[in-house]
């Protein structure tokens, strides 16, 4: 599903001054199952559906990792394929309904928050498009961070190859540029190239 229509108002900020930190996904399926952690997921979803402006990157970084570890939705899903039918289709109501409905079970969901901000910008539903807004920027902050795409040791990391045309959209990265892939241990490493520019992006296997 292309992801564009409105990535230009969302990053036009300047938000790539986070500190860049990798992600040690052992750690973080540590911590978000630590009833005691800071970090432990049912707090951290708590901050996230409530105030996800106060959100701080290693925090963003753990819900964003995390989905790793908790029950998701996938966009192969029979519910997740009505919603997109319905996105398709330009029934807003519907797409709002059925993207609300996935986002309870699935909050974390990049592409059902893309399809509700969607869906509530065409509304001019300014509050819940705001809210939803700080949420997609704190999980894609956590993308951004996770590297500089500079070299295979530095590369961006991401969940999944929808979110990877995500952050290939936040860095313009567009058509002229080739992809070439090479597997690693857990991961899948693209690189993308334009002449003598090179940009890594990690790619994540699903029960790595």
């Amino acid at each position: 599903m292309k992801k564009s229509f409105f990535l230009v108002l969302l990053f036009a900020a300047g938000i790539f001054s986070a500190q860049r930190t990798q992600p040690d996904l052992k750690i973080v399926e540590k911590n978000l199952a630590n009833k005691k952690s800071a970090f432990n997921y049912d707090k951290l979803i708590f901050k996230y559906r409530g105030l996800p402006k106060s959100l701080d990157s290693i925090e963003a970084q753990h819900l964003y990792y995390g989905r790793n570890f908790q029950k998701t939705i996938s966009t192969s899903s029979p519910e997740f394929k009505s919603l997109a039918d319905a996105f398709k289709d330009k029934d807003v109501d519907k797409s709002i309904n059925l993207g609300k409905e996935i986002y309870g079970k699935d909050p974390t969901n990049l592409d059902v928050l893309l399809i509700l901000l969607r869906g509530y910008e065409i509304k001019k539903d300014i509050s819940n498009f705001s809210h939803h807004m700080n949420q997609l920027r704190s999980l894609t902050d956590a993308m951004k961070s996770s590297g500089d795409g500079q070299s295979e040791q530095t590369a961006y990391v991401v969940n999944s190859v929808g979110d990877e045309y995500i952050l290939l959209n936040m860095l313009n990265i567009g058509q002229d540029y080739t992809r070439g892939s090479q597997a690693s241990n857990g991961a899948m490493y693209d690189v993308w190239q334009k002449g003598n520019q090179k940009l890594y992006i990690k790619v994540l296997y699903t029960g790595f």
